[in-house]
């Protein structure tokens, strides 16, 4: 009686799930008679067929300035003007930093009089020599003697020139990282200069791509942020890759644009060989939830395809599962039909 009794739960919910499956295929038949009974409707269809497209690789990269320049100070002394702000438009030549620095100062000053002494001994002793009062062996010690105070003075007013720090190149300040009264030492950056008006794409390309590129190609580059495509060239492409990543750097030079900005994310569109592939126009795709579906036509009737799509080729769609080429799709009053719905096909 246990074991008859444990077949008989097992078998009911089977008898169940049977009579269920029967009855539901019946309704199906019954409205599939009903839809061929229903007036047809009218259509528009186009053929899916193969085109040649050119294969994209797409990498991704950063927007820099072409001229960058990180001011650092050389001295060390108290900074005491920067006439600069975060922003602020420099020409070539303007100040951009000014260092207190009175030890460099007097040394200037002593090799500037040291010079001057060393001229005025080299002239005196020239003086006696032409009347045989001194010999040629002094007026030389006095000729090497002018030539290190010329040196010392050249040190001197090289150093005191690293007090004042001014813009190499007209640009933008981008970055600022001291304020007046702060201490500048040796190799202290200051300050970010950059050349807003050259921007380029830094990117890295996979070494099986980058032999593809030469210097002068042009490659789509698209700003997503800005909402700016426009074409980059191709300035320098390093000749090894890095041994970590299997990449190779790539720099493209871009047209000026009032959107772009330095530190924008950037994508470059790299060209493949081309292929084939089947493609319909979007409008015949009906989205459902995460599925995307297509009605073939078979005869005078709709027939409900799954498909698989690929990319949105600019009202074409790649199909890459799910149709032959040849194949009729409806392409408008496609949102309401249902499998098997009788169609009228207008021009």
């Amino acid at each position: 009686m246990p074991s008859l009794l444990r077949c008989t739960q097992f078998l009911l919910p089977l008898l169940l799930a049977l009579d269920l499956l029967t009855s539901s295929s019946g309704s199906e038949a019954a409205a599939f008679v009903a839809k061929e009974d229903a007036p047809p409707v009218a259509v528009t269809v186009a053929t899916a067929s193969e085109q040649t497209l050119p294969a994209l690789a797409e990498v991704v990269g950063t927007i820099q300035a072409a001229e960058r320049a990180a001011i650092a100070a050389k001295v060390t002394g108290v900074i005491t003007r920067m006439p600069v702000v975060l922003g602020s438009t420099v020409q070539t030549g303007d100040l951009l930093v000014a260092i207190s620095a009175e030890e460099i100062a007097a040394r200037f000053n002593q090799a500037e009089a040291q010079l001057a002494q060393a001229r005025r001994n080299l002239d005196r002793e020239q003086h006696l020599l032409q009347k045989n009062a001194t010999t040629a062996e002094t007026v030389k010690s006095m000729q090497d003697l002018h030539a290190i105070a010329q040196a010392g003075y050249r040190e001197a007013k090289a150093m005191l020139g690293y007090t004042t720090i001014t813009a190499p190149f007209d640009g933008v300040v981008t970055q600022k990282m001291a304020t007046s009264g702060d201490l500048a030492m040796p190799g202290t950056i200051l300050l970010q200069l950059e050349n807003s008006r050259k921007l380029q794409v830094r990117t890295a390309v996979p070494e099986s791509i980058v032999l593809r590129l030469h210097t002068g190609d042009d490659l789509t580059v698209m700003v997503e942020t800005a909402e700016v495509t426009t074409r980059g060239t191709i300035a320098e492409i390093a000749p090894a890759a890095d041994p970590r990543s299997r990449t190779a750097m790539v720099i493209l030079d871009l047209p000026a644009d009032p959107d772009l900005r330095t530190g924008q994310f950037a994508r470059v569109r790299i060209p493949g060989n081309n292929s084939k592939t089947l493609v319909i126009p979007t409008t015949a795709i009906v989205p459902a939830g995460q599925m995307d579906r297509v009605f073939v036509v078979e005869g005078d009737h709709a027939r409900l395809r799954l498909v698989r799509t690929g990319m949105d080729l600019h009202g074409l769609t790649e199909i890459l599962s799910g149709l032959n080429p040849g194949e009729v799709v409806v392409t408008t009053n496609n949102r309401r039909l249902v499998n098997g719905q009788r169609l009228r096909i207008e021009p």
